[in-house]
């Protein structure tokens, strides 16, 4: 019998507040880890379910923080740079084109919503 409260079940089911979570890190995992669990367990719709699921959390973010125009700017690179790695993957190799389309999108993350809040900042240019 499972002696946990409500309360207590229900803290531990709960997302980290929309407008705290750090997106260029969950962009990166969700390209990266989806097309990963794709090509290591051969079963292509549970790649596409990470790469789904991570970017349904990182376009919660945008929203809250930016609004719809830049959530479709940012969802657009997202998509378009999986749908893109495929016939890069062909002219550079597949861990190149997955690495390329990734810094791209987590770096137009890291710019658009990330930077904007204060989460993320350039190195200081070193004298």
């Amino acid at each position: 019998m499972n002696t946990r409260s409500t309360a207590a079940r229900s803290s531990a089911l709960s997302l980290k507040p929309a407008d705290a979570v750090s997106t260029a890190p969950v962009v990166a995992a969700g390209l990266i880890g989806g097309w990963l669990i794709a090509r290591e367990t051969g079963i292509r719709p549970l790649g596409g379910m990470a790469l789904g699921a991570a970017g349904l959390y990182a376009g919660r973010t945008w929203l809250a923080r930016r609004g719809a125009a830049t959530t479709a700017v940012l969802g657009a690179t997202y998509v378009l740079g999986f749908g893109l790695s495929h016939p890069l993957a062909k002219k550079i190799g597949a861990w190149p084109a997955v690495l390329t389309v990734t810094g791209v999108a987590a770096g137009a993350a890291a710019v658009l919503s990330d930077a904007a809040y204060g989460e993320w900042t350039p190195a200081a240019p070193q004298d």
